[in-house]
C-alpha cells in the first residue's frame, strides 16, 4: 500500500510540474561581449518565438517541463542551435553567436523584425530604426519619418514640423519619447516638435486610434520614439556625426560618447545645428494678395540655430535595470517675416535682406528640459515597468509692438512685460506610468495606470490662450491570447478621467465702453473648469499562416478638449485670424475599423491597408462670416465648433526585387474626410493630404574593397490635386518631385566612415504641399536642397577587470 500511495503521489506531482509553465530567457552576444540585437529565436516544434531587443535580451514564455531545441538566427551571423531543458524553474542561457565574414545584410534583419512586430499586433504599425533616421535625415524627425505611408508633416520653414498621421494632428497624435508623453505647445501650427533625431534609436509609428493604451490624444495615432540601447559590457567608445545642407546652408554636428564597465553605463550626447534662410523656387510670393518679392528666392528671416544637450545613466543586471534620462533642447528661429503680425507689408526689407543667416523679429526662443526615470523589475511570469517624468516646454515669442483695437498706439513704459514680448508660455508636467505584463496559459497580459499633471503660464501683451492646469489619469488592461499558431486575439479596455482648470484674463489695457469690461479693462477668459471621462476599448485580430498576413481591428478613442479650444479669444498673428473657444465642447469620440492583408513571397510582397473612421463630435476650428473690428483688427473670426465627420482611405505597399541587389517599392495612401453636420457640412477637414504615391528603385552593389553597404535609389513622388478644403484654405495642384540618395560605408584603417547624401527635390520644381503651415498664403516648398552626413564611429573594448 505505502509504494502505491508513493507511485500515485509522483504521477500527481509530476503532472503538476507538467501543468506549470516557465520563461526562457537569455542573451546573445558577439565572441567580443558585444550585443546581438534583433536576433530571431525560435523553438523547433513550437509556435513561441521571440526577437532579441537592442540589448540582446530576449525571453520565451509559457514553456512546460520538457527538452526543447532553441534556433537563433540572424543575417550576418552563423545560425546557432542549443539545447535546453526545462524543469522546475525559469532557465536563463547566455549565446554566443559568431559572424560571417561579410555584413551586408544587415538592414534585412531590421525589416525583418519590423514584420514579427506587426504580426504580433493588430494595430497598424511602422518600426524604423537609426539607419533610417541616417539615410533620410530631414530638417527635422517628423520630416526624416514623412517617407512612410500614412505619415505627413505640418512644415514650419526649414528646421521644424509637425506630424500628420492619416491626416490627424495637433492634440490628436501622441509623441512618446522615452516611454513618457511628449508635451509641448503642440496645439498650435507653428510650435515644432522639440525632439532630437540624432538621439532617437528606434521609432514605431501606431496608425490609428490607440488611445485604450495611451489615453486621451492618441485618438489618431502614436509617434513611439525608443533610446538607443544601452552599452554592452566593458565598452568605451561613441561617434561624432556631422551634417550639412545646401538650401540653408545649414551646418550641424552631434557628438555620441558612452562607456561601460560592468553594471553602470553613462551616454552622453551634444548636437548642435545652424542655418540660414531657406529658398523656394520663386523670386516672388503671394501674402493674401499682396506681392512680396524676395532675394535670390530666400525667405527672409527663416534662419535659425539649435542645441540639444544629453545624458543618460543607469544600472543594469539580469531582472532589472534603472536608467535616467536627462535632456535639454533649446531652439531659435525666426519667423518668416513678411507672414506675421497684422500687416505683411510693414516689413523692413533691407535690414532682413542684409544677411541670410541673422535671426531677427518676428521670432522665437524655445527650451525643452526633460527628466525621466525607466525602471524594470523581472520576478517569476510578472515584467513590472515604472517611468517618472518631469517635463518644461517655456516657449517665447518675439515682435515689435503693433497695436490694434482699443491698445494704446505707443507701447507705455510703466508695463512690466518687455516690449518685444509678444507671447510666453511656461509648461510644467509631471507624468508617472506603472505596467505590469505576464503571462496566464495562452493570454500574454499587460494592464497599467498613466497619470499627468500639467500647468501653463503665460505672458506676453498679446492674448490667444488662457492660463490653465490639467489632470488627467486612467488605468488599462490589455489581453493577448494565442488561439493557435496561426491566430492571436487582441483586446483591451481603458478608463480615463481628466479635468481642465482655465484661469481668468483681463486686457492690460482699457477698452471704452466694451461688454464685459471691468473697470475699462475687456475679460478675454473666465475661471473655468471642465471634468472629462470616458470607457474605451479595442479589439482584434491577427492571422498569420507561412506568406499570408491578416489584421483586422475595431476600437474607440477618446479626447478631452484642450485649453485653446475652450477658452481662446484672440488674434492668431501667423493666420491673421481672431479665434474664439467654445467653453460647452464635449469631449471627442472615434470609432475606428483598420484592416491590413498582405502576402510575403520570396521576391516580392505586398501591404493594404484600409480603414474607416466616424467622429460624432469632431472640434474643428470653425471659420465664420464675422470680421473683428474692435479688438482683431478687422480679421476674420474662427469658432470652435464640433460636428459629425467620417472619415476612410488606406494605405499600400507593393516591393519587388528585381535583380540580385536591385529592388523596386511602391507606397501609396489615400484620405477621404466629410463633415457630416454643422456649417460645413459636405466640406473635407483642414489639412486633409491629397492622394499620393511614390515609386522608389534602389540597388545595392557589392562593390568590395572596403566599400560595404553601399546603395544607391531613386524616388518619384506623385501627389494629386486637393480641392476638398475648408476655406479659408486654398486649393491646391498636383504635382511631381524626384529626389536621389547614395551612400556607403568605408572601412578606413578599421575604422568605419559611414558616409550619406541625398538630393531633395532635384529638379527645383515649384509645388504647393497642402499640408505645409505656409501652404494658407500660397507658399511654395523649398527648392533643391543636397544633403551630406557623414558618421564616424568608433567603441574600443576595456579590461574586463
Amino acid at each position: 500500500m505505502k509504494k502505491f500511495f508513493i507511485l500515485v503521489f509522483c504521477v500527481l506531482w509530476s503532472k503538476v510540474l507538467y501543468s506549470q509553465e516557465f520563461r526562457l530567457s537569455g542573451k546573445v552576444t558577439t565572441t567580443t561581449g558585444l550585443p546581438v540585437k534583433y536576433v530571431r529565436v525560435s523553438i523547433t516544434g513550437q509556435s513561441r518565438q521571440s526577437v532579441a531587443d537592442s540589448a540582446g535580451v530576449f525571453s520565451v514564455y509559457g514553456l512546460k517541463p520538457g527538452q526543447y531545441e532553441v534556433n537563433f538566427i540572424h543575417i550576418g551571423y552563423q545560425k546557432k542551435i542549443q539545447v535546453v531543458v526545462i524543469g522546475t524553474t525559469d532557465v536563463f542561457m547566455a549565446i554566443t553567436m559568431d559572424p560571417w565574414q561579410h555584413q551586408l545584410k544587415e538592414v534585412g534583419v531590421r525589416n525583418k523584425r519590423g514584420e514579427i512586430r506587426r504580426q504580433t499586433e493588430s494595430m497598424n504599425i511602422e518600426v524604423v530604426g537609426s539607419e533610417f533616421i541616417q539615410r533620410n535625415l530631414g530638417g527635422s524627425l517628423m520630416q526624416t519619418l514623412d517617407r512612410l505611408p500614412g505619415i505627413n508633416t505640418i512644415g514650419i520653414g526649414s528646421g521644424q514640423s509637425k506630424p500628420l498621421i492619416r491626416g490627424l494632428g495637433f492634440n490628436r497624435v501622441v509623441v512618446v519619447d522615452k516611454g513618457v508623453k511628449h508635451e509641448g505647445q503642440q496645439w498650435g501650427a507653428d510650435h515644432g516638435l522639440e525632439i532630437d533625431q540624432f538621439a532617437a534609436g528606434e521609432v514605431e509609428l501606431i496608425k490609428g486610434a490607440a488611445s485604450f493604451l495611451y489615453g486621451s490624444d492618441a485618438i489618431g495615432g502614436v509617434i513611439d520614439i525608443k533610446p538607443r540601447s544601452a552599452p554592452a559590457k566593458n565598452t568605451f567608445g561613441g561617434a561624432v556625426d556631422l551634417i550639412g545642407k545646401s538650401n540653408n546652408n545649414l551646418y550641424g554636428t552631434s557628438a555620441n560618447l558612452f562607456a561601460r564597465q560592468d553594471h553602470f553605463f553613462y551616454d552622453a550626447r551634444v548636437t548642435y545645428q545652424n542655418y540660414g534662410d531657406y529658398s523656394v523656387p520663386a523670386n516672388q510670393v503671394f501674402v493674401y494678395d499682396y506681392a512680396v518679392d524676395l532675394k535670390n528666392g530666400r525667405l527672409r528671416n527663416t534662419a535659425g540655430r539649435e542645441t540639444a544637450v544629453h545624458l543618460n545613466t543607469g544600472y543594469i543586471k539580469d531582472g532589472f535595470r534603472t536608467v535616467f534620462y536627462l535632456s535639454n533642447v533649446y531652439s531659435k528661429s525666426g519667423f518668416f517675416a513678411n507672414a506675421h503680425g497684422l500687416e505683411p507689408r510693414r516689413v523692413d526689407t533691407e535690414m532682413h535682406d542684409r544677411s541670410s543667416r541673422d535671426i531677427q523679429m518676428p521670432g522665437q526662443e524655445v527650451n525643452h528640459l526633460k527628466l525621466i526615470n525607466r525602471t524594470e523589475y523581472s520576478i517569476a511570469q510578472h515584467k513590472l515597468q515604472i517611468e517618472l517624468g518631469y517635463q518644461r516646454n517655456f516657449r517665447q515669442e518675439f515682435s515689435q509692438y503693433v497695436n490694434h483695437g482699443y491698445m494704446p498706439p505707443a507701447y507705455p513704459d510703466t508695463l512690466p512685460i518687455p516690449p518685444d514680448l509678444e507671447r510666453e508660455f511656461d509648461k510644467h508636467v509631471y507624468s508617472v506610468n506603472l505596467r505590469d505584463e505576464f503571462k496566464a496559459g495562452k493570454h500574454l497580459l499587460t494592464a497599467g495606470v498613466n497619470a499627468e499633471y500639467q500647468y501653463n503660464r503665460i505672458n506676453g501683451w498679446t492674448f490667444l490662450v488662457p492660463s490653465f492646469n490639467q489632470m488627467t489619469t486612467g488605468a488599462f488592461i490589455y489581453d493577448k491570447y494565442e488561439l493557435n499558431d496561426q491566430v492571436l486575439l487582441h483586446a483591451g479596455m481603458r478608463y480615463d478621467y481628466g479635468r481642465v482648470r482655465l484661469f481668468e484674463y483681463q486686457d492690460w489695457f482699457p477698452s471704452s465702453g466694451a461688454t464685459g469690461a471691468t473697470g475699462g479693462k475687456l475679460i478675454r477668459a473666465n475661471n473655468l473648469t471642465r471634468r472629462f471621462s470616458s470607457v474605451v476599448w479595442s479589439a482584434g485580430i491577427n492571422y498569420n499562416p507561412e506568406h499570408f498576413v491578416l489584421k483586422a481591428n475595431l476600437g474607440k478613442s477618446f479626447r478631452m478638449p484642450i485649453a485653446k479650444e475652450l477658452g481662446a479669444n484672440g488674434v492668431n498673428y501667423h493666420y491673421f485670424s481672431y479665434e474664439k473657444g467654445d467653453a460647452n465642447l464635449s469631449a471627442e469620440q472615434s470609432y475606428q475599423a483598420d484592416l491590413s492583408l498582405g502576402w510575403n513571397a520570396k521576391n516580392w510582397s505586398v501591404l493594404i491597408s484600409p480603414f474607416y473612421n466616424y467622429f460624432p463630435n469632431y472640434i474643428y476650428l470653425n471659420p465664420t462670416a464675422y470680421h473683428d473690428y474692435f479688438y482683431g483688427a478687422g480679421n476674420q473670426v474662427f469658432q470652435y465648433s464640433q460636428s459629425k465627420v467620417m472619415r476612410y482611405g488606406g494605405e499600400l505597399k507593393l516591393r519587388v526585387d528585381l535583380l540580385k541587389g536591385l529592388s523596386s517599392e511602391f507606397v501609396g495612401e489615400y484620405l477621404y474626410a466629410r463633415q457630416l453636420s454643422g456649417d460645413k457640412k459636405g466640406y473635407g477637414l483642414p489639412f486633409s493630404p491629397p492622394i499620393s504615391g511614390m515609386i522608389s528603385l534602389s540597388w545595392s552593389p557589392a562593390f568590395g574593397g572596403g566599400l560595404d553597404d553601399t546603395y544607391l535609389g531613386i524616388d518619384y513622388r506623385v501627389a494629386g490635386k486637393q480641392d476638398r478644403i475648408v476655406p479659408p484654405e486654398k486649393k491646391t495642384p498636383g504635382y511631381t518631385v524626384i529626389n536621389l540618395q547614395a551612400g556607403t560605408k568605408i572601412n578606413l584603417f578599421r575604422q568605419p566612415l559611414i558616409l550619406n547624401m541625398q538630393v531633395q527635390n532635384l529638379l527645383n520644381t515649384k509645388y504647393m504641399n497642402h499640408t505645409s503651415f505656409y501652404r494658407l498664403i500660397e507658399l511654395p516648398e523649398a527648392g533643391r536642397n543636397l544633403i551630406l552626413s557623414l558618421k564616424i564611429p568608433f567603441q574600443l573594448k576595456t579590461d574586463a577587470n
